[in-house]
């Protein structure tokens, strides 16, 4: 007689982890199955490996705000479990937190190995079975007793009473999000909104951009364009790379840029000093040179902008770097204020799902109960984290989705 488990969760992410840790925390018997040889993959990259475990904003309506319009579906599932109860959680369990800019709360050791054993001890504390090198090749509902029905790809069937689907969506493939999770659950009636990714790195044309891989710029706005009309703005912070641009400000954007890309070319300009308009900026760049008439132009242009990219602008607006001060002409001097106020970057194309930090797309929202993460479709089946159709921008907002559904999820089996 085959064994029924009364949880049995897919997928040992972040959501995962927290659902099979709360299940078993209230006294279920619980199985999680993993593809990978270990648990944690992408959690272990996520942050740059410093894991961004949430935001603070710890009032639920303001975090919800970050949603794009999904606050309706979230707001029962986040008053349950919300950055505050997130936070409570790790500090508890020995991981002090720190908030650093645009409220991104990271662990104190800046290690995301932290955040994964605080989950592994917890799930280990609840007596969670772990097999990891498990493939699930398809899910199904016995038509009898309304257990799911775990097919492994290696012989043989898991029965599960419940089972949380936590196999996330398909950004970063290598660390085993493959999307294989959207096809077991259209083959189980679920409608799935077409996947996407959305916060993507981007690729610029520019050579003197590629040239910058490093550099990291705070405070600045970043305005894209189409047919030489504006389109969307915002303001954060970036890092230029080998092939382009990345960090908070440019990932956000991403799939707007994708959209637009569809339609043609995309540029966009990079304003270093937003807090200043540009008449300002020019009388006080005009200031500076007037003031140190002798010292040599790049001297003075690498004291207010960041050293790295002093070469990049004089070589846009095409003054010598070694021209004094005083020798710079008016015009010249005019064009260099308005660059620095407008960097000219040409898009190329945004990087693919190997690069993606989270991806958009999933199950059709409406066809969740986010009281419990139960569907609607299969009563026993619970579903979290990158599986379901929410975008959200960078910041700790895709892991706080993780803590909540998979919190939600685990408390409701």
């Amino acid at each position: 007689m085959q064994n029924i488990y009364d949880v049995v969760v897919i997928g040992g992410g972040p959501a995962g982890m927290m659902s099979a840790g709360r299940a078993a925390e209230n006294g279920r018997s619980v199985l999680l199955l993993e593809k990978n040889p270990g648990l944690g993959k992408k959690l272990l990259i996520t942050g740059g490996g410093r894991c961004n475990v949430t935001n603070n904003k710890t009032e639920v309506r303001a975090m919800l705000s970050k949603y794009k319009g999904n606050d309706q579906f979230l707001f029962s599932a986040f008053a349950q479990f919300s950055a505050k109860d997130t936070l409570e959680f790790f500090n508890s369990r020995g991981l002090e937190t720190k908030e650093e800019n645009e409220g991104r709360i990271f662990p104190v050791t800046d290690s995301a190995k932290s955040v994964f054993d605080v989950l592994v001890k917890y799930m280990r504390e609840g007596k969670v079975e772990v097999q990891t090198g498990v493939e699930v090749a398809e899910l199904s509902v016995d038509t009898k007793t309304k257990n799911i029905v775990i097919k492994n790809k290696n012989g043989g069937d898991i029965i599960a009473a419940s089972c949380i689907l936590a196999t996330g969506g398909i950004s970063r493939p290598e660390t085993g999000s493959t999307g294989e999770g959207f096809n077991w659950l259209k083959n189980l009636g679920h409608t799935i909104i077409e996947n996407d990714f959305a916060l993507v790195p981007v690729a610029l044309s520019d050579t003197w951009a590629k040239k910058l891989g490093g550099v990291t710029l705070k405070d600045v706005k970043l305005t894209t364009f189409q047919n030489n009309q504006k389109q969307a703005m915002n303001k954060g912070s970036m890092m230029f790379t080998h092939f382009g641009m990345t960090g908070p400000l440019v990932l956000n954007m991403s799939k707007e840029i994708g959209e637009l890309l569809k339609y043609g070319q995309v540029t966009a300009e990079l304003d270093l000093f937003p807090s200043q308009d540009a008449g300002a900026f020019k009388k006080q760049l005009q200031e500076l040179l007037a003031g140190e008439p002798n010292k040599k132009i790049k001297n003075v242009l690498s004291d207010i902008v960041s050293s790295a990219l002093t070469d990049a602008l004089l070589k846009i607006a095409d003054i010598n770097g070694d021209t004094k001060n005083n020798l710079v002409s008016a015009d010249a001097r005019k064009k260099l204020a308005l660059l620095v106020k407008a960097i000219p970057l040409n898009i190329s194309h945004l990087l693919g799902a190997d690069k993606a930090v989270v991806s958009s797309g999933g199950v059709a929202l409406p066809e969740v109960n986010f009281k419990t993460m139960q569907s609607r479709k299969i009563p026993n089946l619970y579903l979290v984290g990158d599986v379901l159709n929410i975008d959200r921008p960078s910041g700790g907002y895709s892991l706080q989705l993780c803590w909540t559904t998979g919190f939600v999820a685990g408390n409701s089996v």
